[in-house]
Protein backbone atom coordinates (compact mmCIF):
# COMPACT_ATOMS: atom_id res chain seq x y z
CA UNK A 1 0.00 0.00 0.00
CA UNK A 2 1.37 3.72 -1.37
CA UNK A 3 1.06 6.80 0.54
CA UNK A 4 -0.96 7.53 -2.19
CA UNK A 5 -3.62 4.41 -1.56
CA UNK A 6 -3.57 4.42 1.68
CA UNK A 7 -7.23 4.92 3.46
CA UNK A 8 -7.04 8.09 5.57
CA UNK A 9 -7.77 7.41 9.14
CA UNK A 10 -7.12 10.42 11.01
CA UNK A 11 -7.24 10.20 14.99
CA UNK A 12 -9.78 13.06 15.09
CA UNK A 13 -13.27 13.00 14.45
CA UNK A 14 -16.17 15.97 13.92
CA UNK A 15 -19.13 15.86 15.98
CA UNK A 16 -22.44 17.19 14.41
CA UNK A 17 -21.84 20.12 16.69
CA UNK A 18 -19.01 21.51 14.83
CA UNK A 19 -21.50 21.71 11.74
CA UNK A 20 -23.95 23.25 14.15
CA UNK A 21 -21.43 25.89 15.25
CA UNK A 22 -20.46 26.84 12.04
CA UNK A 23 -23.89 27.44 10.91
CA UNK A 24 -24.21 29.93 13.92
CA UNK A 25 -21.34 31.67 13.26
CA UNK A 26 -22.43 32.06 9.50
CA UNK A 27 -25.90 33.57 10.80
CA UNK A 28 -24.24 35.65 13.85
CA UNK A 29 -26.21 33.60 16.05
CA UNK A 30 -25.34 32.66 19.80
CA UNK A 31 -26.05 29.54 21.81
CA UNK A 32 -29.01 31.11 23.30
CA UNK A 33 -30.94 32.01 20.52
CA UNK A 34 -30.50 28.60 18.86
CA UNK A 35 -31.95 27.19 22.60
CA UNK A 36 -34.48 29.52 22.28
CA UNK A 37 -35.71 28.25 18.54
CA UNK A 38 -35.27 24.78 19.70
CA UNK A 39 -37.15 25.08 23.32
CA UNK A 40 -34.17 23.44 24.97
CA UNK A 41 -31.88 24.59 27.55
CA UNK A 42 -28.63 26.20 27.15
CA UNK A 43 -26.54 23.58 28.89
CA UNK A 44 -28.30 21.09 26.09
CA UNK A 45 -26.96 23.57 23.20
CA UNK A 46 -23.48 23.48 24.44
CA UNK A 47 -23.02 19.76 25.35
CA UNK A 48 -24.17 19.16 21.86
CA UNK A 49 -22.10 21.29 19.62
CA UNK A 50 -19.24 19.15 22.16
CA UNK A 51 -20.88 16.35 21.01
CA UNK A 52 -21.90 15.04 24.65
CA UNK A 53 -25.62 14.87 23.86
CA UNK A 54 -26.58 12.92 20.61
CA UNK A 55 -29.17 14.23 18.13
CA UNK A 56 -32.19 11.72 18.22
CA UNK A 57 -35.41 12.14 15.21
CA UNK A 58 -36.94 14.99 17.67
CA UNK A 59 -33.52 17.24 17.55
CA UNK A 60 -32.86 16.44 14.10
CA UNK A 61 -36.56 17.92 12.84
CA UNK A 62 -36.35 20.66 14.53
CA UNK A 63 -32.27 21.23 13.40
CA UNK A 64 -34.14 20.73 9.79
CA UNK A 65 -36.54 23.31 10.56
CA UNK A 66 -34.57 25.75 12.39
CA UNK A 67 -31.08 25.51 10.78
CA UNK A 68 -31.67 23.97 7.42
CA UNK A 69 -30.77 20.62 5.91
CA UNK A 70 -33.12 17.69 6.04
CA UNK A 71 -33.95 15.45 9.13
CA UNK A 72 -32.12 12.76 8.05
CA UNK A 73 -28.71 14.95 6.85
CA UNK A 74 -28.64 15.75 10.82
CA UNK A 75 -29.14 11.57 11.82
CA UNK A 76 -27.03 10.76 9.36
CA UNK A 77 -24.31 13.02 10.50
CA UNK A 78 -24.67 12.07 14.24
CA UNK A 79 -24.89 8.09 13.30
CA UNK A 80 -21.46 8.75 11.79
CA UNK A 81 -19.96 10.40 14.17
CA UNK A 82 -21.28 7.80 16.63
CA UNK A 83 -19.56 4.61 14.49
CA UNK A 84 -16.34 6.81 13.97
CA UNK A 85 -16.11 7.28 17.81
CA UNK A 86 -16.29 3.48 18.29
CA UNK A 87 -13.67 2.96 15.59
CA UNK A 88 -10.88 5.12 17.17
CA UNK A 89 -11.98 3.80 20.70
CA UNK A 90 -11.36 -0.02 19.14
CA UNK A 91 -8.27 1.41 17.12
CA UNK A 92 -6.96 3.52 20.61
CA UNK A 93 -6.97 -0.12 22.65
CA UNK A 94 -5.00 -1.76 19.47
CA UNK A 95 -2.63 0.96 19.47
CA UNK A 96 -2.27 0.52 23.56
CA UNK A 97 -1.23 -3.52 22.86
CA UNK A 98 1.22 -2.52 20.24
CA UNK A 99 3.34 -0.28 22.34
CA UNK A 100 5.91 -2.86 23.53
CA UNK A 101 6.98 -1.99 19.53
CA UNK A 102 8.50 0.90 20.54
CA UNK A 103 11.55 -0.78 22.36
CA UNK A 104 12.39 -2.51 19.14
CA UNK A 105 12.71 0.88 17.54
CA UNK A 106 15.05 4.38 16.97
CA UNK A 107 11.91 6.35 18.21
CA UNK A 108 14.21 9.23 19.39
CA UNK A 109 16.02 9.62 16.48
CA UNK A 110 13.44 9.15 14.31
CA UNK A 111 11.57 12.25 15.75
CA UNK A 112 14.94 14.14 15.74
CA UNK A 113 14.95 13.59 12.14
CA UNK A 114 11.71 14.94 11.46
CA UNK A 115 9.98 11.71 10.30
CA UNK A 116 7.71 11.22 12.52
CA UNK A 117 6.07 13.78 15.47
CA UNK A 118 7.94 14.93 18.39
CA UNK A 119 6.29 13.34 21.76
CA UNK A 120 7.16 12.99 25.34
CA UNK A 121 7.41 8.94 25.44
CA UNK A 122 4.79 8.72 28.38
CA UNK A 123 2.01 6.05 28.40
CA UNK A 124 -0.04 8.90 27.14
CA UNK A 125 1.53 9.43 24.19
CA UNK A 126 2.95 5.79 22.92
CA UNK A 127 -0.45 4.69 21.04
CA UNK A 128 0.04 8.04 18.92
CA UNK A 129 3.47 6.86 18.28
CA UNK A 130 2.54 3.39 17.63
CA UNK A 131 0.38 5.01 15.36
CA UNK A 132 2.79 7.41 13.29
CA UNK A 133 5.23 4.92 13.04
CA UNK A 134 3.08 2.40 11.66
CA UNK A 135 2.20 5.39 9.22
CA UNK A 136 6.20 5.85 8.41
CA UNK A 137 7.13 1.51 7.60
CA UNK A 138 3.51 1.48 5.28
CA UNK A 139 2.40 -0.99 7.34
CA UNK A 140 -0.75 -2.20 8.95
CA UNK A 141 1.19 -3.84 12.30
CA UNK A 142 3.97 -4.29 14.46
CA UNK A 143 3.54 -8.01 12.83
CA UNK A 144 3.61 -7.21 9.38
CA UNK A 145 6.64 -4.89 10.16
CA UNK A 146 8.77 -7.75 11.75
CA UNK A 147 7.71 -9.88 9.29
CA UNK A 148 8.82 -7.34 6.10
CA UNK A 149 11.40 -6.99 7.97
CA UNK A 150 12.89 -10.44 8.61
CA UNK A 151 12.40 -10.84 5.09
CA UNK A 152 14.65 -8.75 3.88
CA UNK A 153 16.95 -9.25 6.70
CA UNK A 154 17.09 -13.32 5.12
CA UNK A 155 17.80 -11.65 1.41
CA UNK A 156 20.69 -9.52 2.93
CA UNK A 157 23.70 -10.55 1.85
CA UNK A 158 25.93 -9.05 5.17
CA UNK A 159 29.71 -8.17 5.90
CA UNK A 160 29.40 -9.36 9.75
CA UNK A 161 28.73 -12.47 11.41
CA UNK A 162 27.10 -10.86 14.55
CA UNK A 163 23.42 -9.12 13.79
CA UNK A 164 22.96 -5.47 14.40
CA UNK A 165 19.62 -3.94 15.99
CA UNK A 166 16.91 -4.51 13.51
CA UNK A 167 14.65 -1.71 14.27
CA UNK A 168 17.46 0.82 13.75
CA UNK A 169 18.88 -0.98 10.07
CA UNK A 170 14.89 -1.43 9.64
CA UNK A 171 14.72 2.62 10.10
CA UNK A 172 17.38 3.62 8.06
CA UNK A 173 16.72 1.68 4.91
CA UNK A 174 13.13 3.28 5.40
CA UNK A 175 14.58 6.85 5.32
CA UNK A 176 16.45 6.20 1.71
CA UNK A 177 13.35 4.39 0.48
CA UNK A 178 10.85 6.85 0.80
CA UNK A 179 13.46 9.25 -0.83
CA UNK A 180 14.06 7.18 -3.59
CA UNK A 181 10.56 6.75 -4.15
CA UNK A 182 10.41 10.48 -5.21
CA UNK A 183 13.22 10.50 -7.80
CA UNK A 184 12.72 10.06 -11.20
CA UNK A 185 15.50 8.51 -13.43
CA UNK A 186 15.85 6.94 -17.05
CA UNK A 187 16.38 3.51 -17.03
CA UNK A 188 19.50 1.88 -16.29
CA UNK A 189 21.83 1.75 -18.63
CA UNK A 190 24.96 -0.59 -17.37
CA UNK A 191 27.25 1.45 -20.31
CA UNK A 192 26.42 4.79 -18.30
CA UNK A 193 26.66 3.79 -15.51
CA UNK A 194 30.34 2.33 -15.74
CA UNK A 195 30.95 5.69 -17.20
CA UNK A 196 29.52 7.28 -14.46
CA UNK A 197 32.02 5.53 -11.97
CA UNK A 198 35.05 6.07 -13.93
CA UNK A 199 33.87 9.95 -13.72
CA UNK A 200 32.80 9.37 -10.04
CA UNK A 201 36.46 8.67 -9.41
CA UNK A 202 38.12 11.60 -10.65
CA UNK A 203 36.17 13.21 -7.88
CA UNK A 204 37.60 11.28 -4.81
CA UNK A 205 39.81 14.14 -4.50
CA UNK A 206 37.23 16.87 -3.90
CA UNK A 207 35.59 18.05 -0.59
CA UNK A 208 32.16 16.05 -0.27
CA UNK A 209 30.54 20.02 -0.63
CA UNK A 210 32.03 19.90 -3.65
CA UNK A 211 31.54 16.01 -4.77
CA UNK A 212 27.88 15.43 -3.74
CA UNK A 213 25.83 16.87 -5.91
CA UNK A 214 27.97 15.72 -9.25
CA UNK A 215 28.08 11.87 -8.18
CA UNK A 216 23.92 11.98 -7.58
CA UNK A 217 23.37 13.48 -11.09
CA UNK A 218 26.17 11.28 -12.78
CA UNK A 219 24.48 7.86 -10.68
CA UNK A 220 20.71 9.57 -11.68
CA UNK A 221 21.55 9.54 -15.55
CA UNK A 222 22.34 5.64 -15.77
CA UNK A 223 18.94 4.73 -14.11
CA UNK A 224 20.90 4.72 -10.31
CA UNK A 225 19.23 6.72 -7.42
CA UNK A 226 22.38 7.73 -5.31
CA UNK A 227 20.57 8.48 -1.45
CA UNK A 228 22.66 9.44 1.49
CA UNK A 229 21.22 8.90 4.80
CA UNK A 230 22.93 9.69 8.05
CA UNK A 231 23.58 6.84 10.37
CA UNK A 232 21.44 5.62 12.60
CA UNK A 233 22.90 4.28 16.32
CA UNK A 234 23.23 0.88 16.72
CA UNK A 235 22.32 0.03 12.68
CA UNK A 236 26.16 -0.10 12.06
CA UNK A 237 25.61 -0.01 8.16
CA UNK A 238 27.84 1.57 5.65
CA UNK A 239 25.73 0.84 2.68
CA UNK A 240 22.97 -0.95 0.34
CA UNK A 241 22.29 -1.88 -2.38
CA UNK A 242 18.87 -3.04 -4.23
CA UNK A 243 16.97 -2.80 -6.82
CA UNK A 244 13.44 -1.01 -6.78
CA UNK A 245 12.94 -2.56 -10.37
CA UNK A 246 13.84 -4.01 -12.88
CA UNK A 247 15.42 -1.09 -14.34
CA UNK A 248 16.29 1.54 -11.25
CA UNK A 249 18.79 0.58 -9.02
CA UNK A 250 19.29 2.22 -5.37
CA UNK A 251 22.48 2.65 -3.74
CA UNK A 252 22.40 3.76 0.29
CA UNK A 253 25.01 5.00 1.62
CA UNK A 254 25.68 6.92 5.45
CA UNK A 255 28.41 8.39 7.05
CA UNK A 256 28.80 5.48 9.63
CA UNK A 257 32.47 6.31 10.69
CA UNK A 258 32.83 9.85 9.30
CA UNK A 259 35.25 9.61 7.06
CA UNK A 260 36.04 9.69 3.09
CA UNK A 261 38.00 7.07 2.96
CA UNK A 262 35.35 4.62 4.18
CA UNK A 263 32.59 6.81 2.00
CA UNK A 264 34.58 6.00 -1.12
CA UNK A 265 34.93 2.39 -0.48
CA UNK A 266 31.62 1.90 0.31
CA UNK A 267 30.37 3.45 -2.93
CA UNK A 268 32.39 1.97 -5.30
CA UNK A 269 31.50 -1.00 -3.09
CA UNK A 270 28.10 -0.85 -3.93
CA UNK A 271 28.44 0.11 -6.93
CA UNK A 272 30.64 -3.37 -7.91
CA UNK A 273 27.48 -5.30 -6.71
CA UNK A 274 25.42 -3.89 -9.15
CA UNK A 275 27.70 -4.31 -12.06
CA UNK A 276 28.66 -7.68 -10.71
CA UNK A 277 26.07 -8.92 -9.14
CA UNK A 278 21.78 -10.49 -9.55
CA UNK A 279 19.45 -7.68 -9.45
CA UNK A 280 17.37 -10.36 -7.09
CA UNK A 281 19.83 -9.86 -4.36
CA UNK A 282 20.05 -7.22 -1.34
CA UNK A 283 23.36 -6.41 -0.18
CA UNK A 284 23.60 -4.46 3.42
CA UNK A 285 27.59 -3.75 4.06
CA UNK A 286 29.02 -2.85 7.48
CA UNK A 287 32.65 -2.19 7.68
CA UNK A 288 34.70 -1.73 10.49
CA UNK A 289 37.66 -1.81 9.65
CA UNK A 290 37.54 -5.52 10.82
CA UNK A 291 35.60 -7.16 7.61
CA UNK A 292 34.13 -10.78 7.99
CA UNK A 293 33.01 -11.38 4.38
CA UNK A 294 30.22 -14.25 3.81
CA UNK A 295 29.33 -14.52 0.65
CA UNK A 296 31.58 -15.23 -2.77
CA UNK A 297 29.78 -11.58 -3.98
CA UNK A 298 31.22 -10.03 -1.01
CA UNK A 299 34.62 -10.69 -1.79
CA UNK A 300 34.50 -9.72 -5.43
CA UNK A 301 32.73 -6.53 -4.39
CA UNK A 302 36.05 -5.93 -2.23
CA UNK A 303 38.24 -7.03 -4.37
CA UNK A 304 36.41 -5.23 -7.40
CA UNK A 305 36.09 -1.97 -4.92
CA UNK A 306 40.12 -2.12 -3.96
CA UNK A 307 41.60 -2.53 -7.69
CA UNK A 308 39.32 0.01 -9.34
CA UNK A 309 40.42 2.57 -6.30
CA UNK A 310 44.75 1.59 -6.52
CA UNK A 311 45.25 -1.06 -9.64
CA UNK A 312 46.94 -4.29 -8.84
CA UNK A 313 50.00 -2.81 -11.10
CA UNK A 314 50.60 -0.11 -7.51
CA UNK A 315 49.56 -2.90 -5.04
CA UNK A 316 53.31 -3.69 -4.61
CA UNK A 317 54.20 0.37 -3.60
CA UNK A 318 51.86 0.73 -1.03
CA UNK A 319 54.44 -1.24 1.59
CA UNK A 320 56.81 1.88 0.71
CA UNK A 321 54.70 3.99 2.17
CA UNK A 322 56.16 5.14 5.22
CA UNK A 323 55.14 9.19 5.12
CA UNK A 324 52.55 11.34 4.51
CA UNK A 325 54.53 13.17 2.25
CA UNK A 326 55.04 9.68 0.16
CA UNK A 327 50.98 8.79 0.53
CA UNK A 328 49.44 12.27 -1.13
CA UNK A 329 52.49 11.92 -3.67
CA UNK A 330 51.53 8.18 -4.43
CA UNK A 331 47.61 9.75 -4.24
CA UNK A 332 48.30 12.51 -6.59
CA UNK A 333 49.92 9.79 -9.35
CA UNK A 334 46.55 7.72 -9.10
CA UNK A 335 44.32 10.81 -9.12
CA UNK A 336 42.34 9.86 -5.88
CA UNK A 337 42.30 11.65 -2.48
CA UNK A 338 45.24 10.62 -0.10
CA UNK A 339 42.49 9.16 2.44
CA UNK A 340 41.71 6.57 0.25
CA UNK A 341 45.55 5.51 0.41
CA UNK A 342 45.87 5.97 4.25
CA UNK A 343 42.50 3.63 4.73
CA UNK A 344 43.89 0.99 2.49
CA UNK A 345 47.03 0.97 4.48
CA UNK A 346 45.27 0.75 7.37
CA UNK A 347 43.45 -2.20 6.23
CA UNK A 348 45.90 -3.84 5.31
CA UNK A 349 47.74 -3.77 8.25
CA UNK A 350 50.97 -1.55 6.80
CA UNK A 351 49.93 0.99 9.01
CA UNK A 352 48.06 1.59 12.55
CA UNK A 353 44.59 2.43 12.73
CA UNK A 354 45.75 5.81 14.15
CA UNK A 355 48.40 6.54 11.94
CA UNK A 356 48.35 9.38 9.20
CA UNK A 357 44.11 9.46 9.65
CA UNK A 358 44.37 13.97 9.48
CA UNK A 359 45.26 12.73 5.46
CA UNK A 360 41.36 12.00 5.65
CA UNK A 361 38.44 14.26 5.12
CA UNK A 362 35.41 14.09 7.71
CA UNK A 363 32.14 12.99 6.12
CA UNK A 364 29.05 14.32 7.93
CA UNK A 365 25.50 13.80 5.95
CA UNK A 366 24.05 16.10 8.65
CA UNK A 367 26.55 18.85 7.91
CA UNK A 368 25.25 18.71 4.06
CA UNK A 369 22.01 18.92 4.35
CA UNK A 370 22.62 21.89 6.50
CA UNK A 371 24.67 23.18 3.79
CA UNK A 372 21.54 22.40 1.15
CA UNK A 373 23.65 20.37 -0.66
CA UNK A 374 21.40 17.29 -0.58
CA UNK A 375 18.15 16.51 -0.12
CA UNK A 376 16.10 16.01 3.25
CA UNK A 377 14.70 12.93 3.09
CA UNK A 378 11.92 13.59 5.37
CA UNK A 379 10.83 16.40 3.22
CA UNK A 380 8.68 13.95 1.31
CA UNK A 381 6.95 12.47 4.57
CA UNK A 382 2.90 13.29 4.49
CA UNK A 383 2.08 14.25 7.76
CA UNK A 384 -0.28 11.59 10.20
Amino acid sequence: MTELTRPFTPDWISPPGDTIADLLEERQWTQEQLAEDLKCTNEYISQLITGQESIDDKIAFKLEQVLGGTAKFWLNRESDYRSELVRLQQEEKKLQKWTDWLEKLPVRELMNRGAITKYRIDATNKPSLVRELLYFFDVSSPEEWLNNSETMEVAFRRTRQEKSDLGAISAWIRLGEIEAEEIDCPEYSEEKFKNAVQEIRKLTILSPQDFTHQIQQLCQEAGVVLILVPSIPRAHISGMVRWLNPNKALIQISDYGKRNDRFWFTFFHEAAHILLHNKQDIFLDEFDGEQIVESEQERQANEWAREFLIPNQYSNELDQLKSKESVINFSKRLGIHPGIVVGRLQNDGLIERNQMNDLKTSFSIDDLKKLGLTQDVTENLIPV
